[in-house]
């Protein structure tokens, strides 16, 4: 997972008051997910089943990339430094942990659910992996899907001036969410034609964005195709929708924060949300169950407030050293996971002293790891991203402009 256009971590370092907060709920999230998958292998004992711990810290991640994506994006100005940010932000290491997947394909399959065709390329390329129907290398990169989903949205709302200061983006995607969930049981588009189609628009959008050609055509064009591919694209677009109007609430609350718009649309949002698998039909599974999907939604909710309450505190040092790698824990935490799972066997039957030798193990290894990916992939990308949107920084003129609209 990802966060903001302005890069938290190293912006942390000269504001940490105001976005160490940030970090740490990045933190959190990254470790609710590791939790999630470790115990489901090793420690099942551990694993409570009244909430899914993995999707609360998806959720985690995505109120934080709606809180600060779009008001970061409209302060600073300047959509072409903001997809270079971008890029140069996830592939790397996305590309990196992919090579690593392929690499041990010999010994560790990959999934059934990635196509045996050139269709996975186009698909991982873009990121747009879920949203077309296509399984992901790595199962957690689903959720790549939709920050890159919301990026794109974003950008189209930046170049034609909407700002949401109302807050009914969240209202929308939630009402969208309880009808789709009604009236649609699955992907009206199929076949890898999604995929090929999405990644030329992709490639041919976001270069006519970045060399500064037709950018308000091609922003918005993506955004409309972004819109389509979740809610006719995606395996199950009610629940697409519904991660819209999350994200879209972390932005609101964001708006609400700095007295621009109202709070009480980020509830109604939560409780559409919330009351969704109630009546969708593609709501079989179990974290998705009302009960559970609800507790989920309240502790993500709980989480954030809480997280936004200690904002003027001093936040412990070790949470926002996690926040800062976790998008390589989010990455990484699986290609280790399935080796030692290859190497240990079946450990959820296993004495209660190996299943905590095997966690620690685990850990031990991911967390340096996580922190070898962050310092010498990550961060050299970041740098490099950051010297090439130098070049396109905003005028103070146009800054000036963006903080009257």
């Amino acid at each position: 997972m990802t966060t903001a256009y302005v890069e938290t971590p190293h912006a942390a370092q000269t504001a940490p008051s105001r976005l160490a907060w940030l970090d740490a709920l990045r933190g959190i999230g990254a470790l609710a997910v590791v939790w999630e998958h470790l115990t489901t292998w090793a420690m099942p004992w551990l694993r409570p089943t009244s909430i899914n711990v993995g999707v609360y810290g998806v959720l985690v991640f995505f109120l934080v990339s709606g809180y600060i994506i779009p008001v970061s994006l409209e302060r600073h100005g300047d959509l072409r430094a903001f997809w270079i940010g971008r890029l140069f932000r996830l592939y790397p290491l996305y590309l990196a942990v992919i090579a690593l997947a392929l690499a041990l394909a010999w010994w560790i399959p990959i999934r059934a659910a990635v196509p045996r065709d050139a269709s996975a390329v186009a698909a991982h390329a873009t990121m747009l992996i879920d949203v077309v129907g296509v399984g992901g290398v790595l199962n957690t990169m689903w959720t790549l899907s939709y920050e890159m989903v919301f990026y794109l949205v974003v950008a189209a709302l930046f170049v034609t001036g909407v700002r949401d200061r109302r807050g009914l983006l969240p209202l929308l995607f939630g009402l969208v969410s309880i009808v789709t969930g009604v009236l649609v049981t699955g992907p009206t588009l199929s076949g890898g034609w999604p995929a090929w189609l999405s990644f030329a628009a992709f490639a041919v959008g976001l270069a006519a964005v970045i060399a500064g050609r037709a950018r308000t055509v091609a922003a918005c064009l993506l955004g409309v195709m972004a819109l389509a591919l979740v809610l006719l694209g995606g395996g199950v677009p009610w629940f697409g929708a519904a991660i819209l109007a999350v994200m879209f609430a972390g932005t609101a609350i964001h708006r609400w924060e700095r007295g621009e718009g109202p709070l009480w649309p980020v509830g109604i949002a939560a409780l559409l949300v919330a009351l969704t698998p109630l009546w969708a039909v593609n709501a079989g599974w179990w974290w998705v169950q009302p009960d559970v999907w609800g507790l989920t939604i309240v502790l993500t909710a709980v989480s954030f407030a809480a997280a936004m309450a200690w904002r003027h505190r001093r936040v412990p040092a070790l949470l926002t050293w996690l926040g800062a790698i976790s998008y390589s824990l989010y990455l990484v935490h699986l290609p280790i996971l399935l080796v030692l799972m290859r190497v240990a066997g079946e450990m959820r039957r296993a004495p209660l002293p190996a299943q905590l030798g095997v966690g620690v193990l685990f850990l031990a290894v991911l967390l340096p790891g996580s922190w070898l990916t962050y310092r010498y992939i990550e961060q050299p990308a970041r740098r490099l991203g950051r010297r090439l949107t130098g070049r396109y920084a905003p005028s103070d003129e146009m800054i000036s402009g963006l903080r009257r609209v």
